[in-house]
């Protein structure tokens, strides 16, 4: 099967994570299914993501339990709480809330770490569709420096492949279309004097979804992805993290312009380089995650602008962090611009074309194959720009339309003026 096709376009979703940590429960997950069904479906937004430590029983804030007790089957596959998640008690797993998020016209994914429990290796259970047990393919050294919940697979080992082949037929069953699999997009695929590598686990995996049949989106964490790498995670992934977290911090997303820029030759059909999570809205609501606890974000109305300008010229996923349920009216008008939506859904050749320090100037051709131009003062400043559409590669003439504004402006001639607040951004289409 065409991996790509599962995401021809930058996915759109939600994810529990920015808001609800490792805690989040099937109660919180359907209110904000309801939410997008009614608010964001029309504009593409689809995905809806149970983030990590779904497994785990005591789970209560951002924070992780170190070596606690996992739900977990009789064939080494963790399964989800059924005291967080009631609906799937009686080894039901997540097919009930599947099926109810495809009900509303949406999709359901799920966070993974990549591995096998240490709790299967220590009790050193059967593996489904092998003789091999647990403990048979586990990478000892294999493991994440953050959370004590896994060990590697060894890739050499005979099990393996029929270890991850189990995990996502079951995935399968549930009616899983997204799977975001953490600890494997790594600075660098690392090796060991027993040879272990991110890579081969990541073709363990593709080859486990491809054996499905099902059109499933393959999504890596953490990052920061290394470009040395980017046509293996492209042959394999639809999306990779580029950073590490991204969270609601001027300082990150500033970051990220460098990141966006040296990522944009690999932007593709199927093939999304991720800048995260949109830190919008409500986030952090079980706990003092990079700032107060249940706060609204930290960007700016400015610093939003330029975070969704960015993504959405870039073409990165949208995966929105906030409790949808507590969007105010800005922070909706945001996610439901469709104007700016299409430049992140339907927009083509991205590119930066200029970086003073002070001002940069993305290009790009939208739908209708006219210019798009996105321009951001990165400064701390208020700052009336000049942009000289030759010098940029942009048509001479036209009419300029501001696509967050949503209503064509002047016509331009040789060159055009925006004046952005610090940190400030706009969108604009030259027909």
């Amino acid at each position: 099967m065409d991996k790509n096709k599962a995401a021809i376009t930058p996915p759109m979703g939600w994810n529990s994570w920015d808001c609800y940590g490792a805690a989040v429960t099937e109660e919180q997950l359907l209110k904000n299914a309801e939410y997008m069904a009614r608010n964001l479906k029309r504009y593409g937004w689809q995905y809806v993501v149970c983030d990590i430590q779904w497994y785990e029983p005591n789970a209560v804030d951002n924070d992780y339990n170190n070596f606690t007790e996992l739900c977990m089957d009789s064939y080494s596959r963790l399964i989800p709480a059924p005291n967080r998640f009631p609906s799937s008690a009686n080894g039901k797993g997540f097919a009930p809330i599947a099926e109810k998020i495809h009900s509303m016209g949406l999709k359901f994914g799920i966070h993974i770490m990549r591995g096998i429990p240490r709790q299967a290796v220590h009790r050193n259970t059967p593996i489904l569709g092998s003789n091999k047990t647990a403990r048979d393919i586990a990478h000892h050294f294999s493991v994440c420096s953050w959370n004590t919940d896994m060990y590697g697979v060894d890739y050499r080992r005979e099990g393996a492949q029929e270890y991850y082949d189990s995990l996502f037929e079951m995935y399968a069953e549930w009616g899983v279309d997204f799977v975001k699999v953490d600890d494997i997009c790594v600075t660098e695929f690392r090796k060991w004097d027993n040879p272990y590598s991110a890579k081969e686990e990541i073709e363990m995996i593709r080859k486990a979804i491809d054996k499905t049949g099902r059109n499933i989106v393959l999504s890596l964490s953490p990052g920061p992805a290394q470009l040395s790498v980017a046509e293996h995670l492209g042959a394999n992934a639809n999306m990779w993290r580029l950073t590490g977290d991204f969270w609601d911090d001027w300082g990150k997303l500033l970051e990220m312009f460098e990141r966006c820029n040296e990522w944009s030759p690999f932007v593709k059909e199927g093939c999304w380089p991720d800048c995260d999570m949109l830190p919008l809205g409500r986030i952090s609501k079980n706990g003092s995650c990079h700032g107060p606890q249940n706060r609204y974000t930290q960007f700016t109305r400015d610093e939003q602008i330029t975070l969704m300008s960015l993504w959405c010229i870039f073409r990165s996923p949208l995966m929105f962090g906030g409790e949808l349920n507590e969007n105010d009216d800005f922070t909706l008008s945001l996610i439901t611009n469709p104007e700016i939506i299409a430049v992140n859904q339907r927009s083509g050749k991205g590119k930066q074309v200029y970086n003073d320090g002070q001002t940069v100037v993305w290009t790009a051709e939208s739908e209708r194959a006219c210019a798009l131009a996105a321009v951001f003062n990165i400064s701390d400043e208020k700052r009336d720009i000049t942009l000289n559409l030759s010098e940029l590669s942009l048509p001479e003439k036209g009419v300029l339309r501001d696509l967050w504004k949503r209503a064509d402006i002047k016509e331009v001639n040789g060159s055009f003026g925006v004046t952005l607040n610090a940190h400030g951004a706009a969108v604009f289409e030259i027909r």
